[in-house]
């Protein structure tokens, strides 16, 4: 077997360890209230088992990484796989160090199903191994990707953590308007993420059945001298088309639910790389995540943070806060060194300028700026609590879509690590 065979082997091992992680913990602390012994026992038993579990994954998840590497020869972060695998490793790091230092396994509840969901994700982009592309020959991609991403994990325990504050504090028998309008975005929030996780589903459902659409797209470019040039693409699709490329014709579409033909094109002011791909993938995620979250509104009754906010019972707010706050101050500097600092330095290497506007260069800074004001308001304001876990959150959503919307949507020079 090669290095690259078992490296393969050794994530789908850590996936399905991290899922039982995930089960002991939810036994840990939603179990305790059927524990006919004592219910701090029983949380401290599971909780353990569950954190041995969760570890034991981070080794087989190190074992992928370092097998990987060995087996093509270069740092196993240079595409979407690749990256996201790197992402969900790191989370996992993360949250080992912060255990570490408060000693409080809760935070697992929400880390453990945030690194399934990366790790789930990963596994929707193409897993052969890559050849580097010059850009990307450097010694300053390992420690640029590297750091980045483990600035980012830290920000995503600090979101896990925020999160869990929330669902904790945020009364849902409040009928106030600021308390209607606080549980109308943590119950989006909640839905956001179902929408990530419809979106797994329906790639790999419709990939286990095979699905395929075929597209032949034309496009005019005009180039600054006024010369016309016309290119003919073939656009391949895995999800049934509702939307069509723009000015494209059919090859092939396989009908589904009786629809044999795509129900609208997509505009034409959507010039990206594989536009209308990605505009049909985003209508499909959020359609497989509202019917979900329907399915589980319908299931319990009741809003999703009303059904979680009775399991948090008996944990200290402020715990989480000052877990939060910690996170994401330890993952602020790493971040500031890989995503800014060491990034600068590749950047002049690699494309001969420190700084072009380029997309994801925008929104790293974006990034920084937020946690920038995130920390001035946590140390100069005051800003504790309520106001501090919602900036946590929604910190991390900006680095999602600076991960997943820049990378996959938006066209530049980072285009490439959505391959």
């Amino acid at each position: 077997m090669s290095y690259v065979e078992f490296s393969s082997d050794a994530f789908l091992v850590a996936f399905f360890l991290y899922c039982f992680a995930f089960m002991f913990y939810v036994i840990a602390f939603a179990g305790k209230k059927w524990s006919n012994r004592d219910p701090i026992a029983h949380q401290r038993r599971w909780g353990r088992i569950a954190f041995i579990v969760s570890s034991t994954g981070l080794a087989s998840h190190l074992a992928f990484f370092f097998t990987r590497w060995i087996g093509s020869g270069q740092i196993p972060t240079s595409n979407m796989y690749e990256f996201m695998t790197f992402l969900a490793m790191s989370i996992m790091i993360a949250y080992t160090i912060v255990y570490a230092i408060y000693r409080k396994p809760l935070l697992g509840v929400f880390a453990l199903p945030l690194t399934i969901i990366i790790v789930a994700y990963a596994a929707v982009f193409p897993q052969e191994v890559q050849p580097l592309i010059p850009a990307l020959d450097s010694i300053w991609l390992k420690v640029h990707v590297t750091t980045a991403a483990l600035g980012e994990a830290f920000f995503a325990v600090g979101f896990a953590a925020g999160l869990m504050y929330l669902l904790r504090v945020i009364d849902y028998n409040d009928k106030t308007k600021n308390g209607r309008r606080a549980q109308f975005w943590l119950e989006f929030t909640l839905y956001s993420i179902i929408v990530i996780v419809g979106f797994i589903i329906a790639v790999f459902a419709f990939r286990g059945a095979g699905y395929e659409a075929e597209f032949t797209q034309e496009k005019v470019i005009i180039d600054s001298r006024g010369v016309q040039t016309e290119t003919t693409s073939n656009v391949h699709y895995t999800l049934p088309p509702i939307f069509k490329p723009y000015n494209s014709e059919i090859v092939s579409v396989q009908p589904f639910l009786g629809v044999d033909k795509p129900l609208f094109e997509a505009p034409s002011w959507m010039n990206g790389i594989n536009a209308g791909r990605k505009l049909n993938t985003v209508v499909w995620s959020i359609i497989a995540g509202t019917l979900i979250y329907g399915l589980l509104r319908l299931a319990f009754r009741k809003p999703l943070g009303a059904v979680i906010h009775p399991m948090m019972e008996g944990i200290d707010p402020e715990d989480l806060d000052e877990i939060s706050y910690r996170a994401i101050a330890i993952g602020f500097p790493v971040f500031t060194l890989g995503a800014l600092i060491f990034a600068m330095i590749w950047a002049e290497i690699a494309w001969g300028r420190f700084w072009g506007w380029d997309p994801k260069e925008v929104w790293a800074l974006i990034t920084w700026l937020f946690y920038s004001a995130y920390l001035h308001f946590r140390l100069s304001r005051g800003w504790q609590g309520l106001r501090s876990s919602w900036l946590a959150v929604i910190g991390f959503v900006i680095v999602l879509f600076t991960l997943i919307g820049v990378n996959l949507i938006i066209a530049g020079l980072h285009s490439y690590s959505g391959v």
